[in-house]
C-alpha cells in the first residue's frame, strides 16, 4: 500500500464502517434528539413551569431548599423536583414521538 492510496483507503473503510454500524443514523439519532430535548425544555420553562408555580404557594417552586444545618447546608429540593418534571415530559414526548414514527401497520390480508 502506497501512502498515497492509504487515505483513500481508510476513507473507504469509514464508510463502510458507517454504514454497516448504523452509526451514521445512530448519529442522527442523537442529534435530533438533542433538538427534540431542546424544544421540550422550552416548552416545560415556557408554559408548563409557570403553570405549576401558579398552583404552588410562593410561585418560586424550584428555589425550595432543606436546610441541613445553620452553615447554610441545605438540600436543593426544587431543583431535583424541577428535573424530575423535565425527565418525565421529555420521556414522555420522546415515547409518543417514537410510537407514532416508528408504528408498523400490520401486513394487510
Amino acid at each position: 500500500m502506497t501512502a498515497a492510496s492509504m487515505p483513500q483507503s481508510m476513507v473507504g473503510q469509514f464508510k463502510k464502517f458507517l454504514v454497516e454500524t448504523n452509526a451514521l443514523a445512530l448519529a442522527v439519532g442523537v442529534v435530533i434528539g438533542g433538538a427534540i430535548a431542546k424544544l421540550v425544555s422550552s416548552l416545560v420553562q415556557g408554559i408548563f413551569m409557570p403553570l405549576i408555580g401558579l398552583i404552588l404557594p410562593g410561585g418560586a417552586w424550584r428555589e425550595i431548599k432543606v436546610a441541613l444545618d445553620a452553615k447554610g447546608n441545605a438540600l436543593a429540593v426544587g431543583d431535583v423536583l424541577g428535573a424530575t418534571v423535565d425527565f418525565l415530559i421529555i420521556a414522555y414526548v420522546v415515547f409518543i414521538f417514537s410510537t407514532k414514527i416508528m408504528r408498523t401497520d400490520p401486513p394487510k390480508k
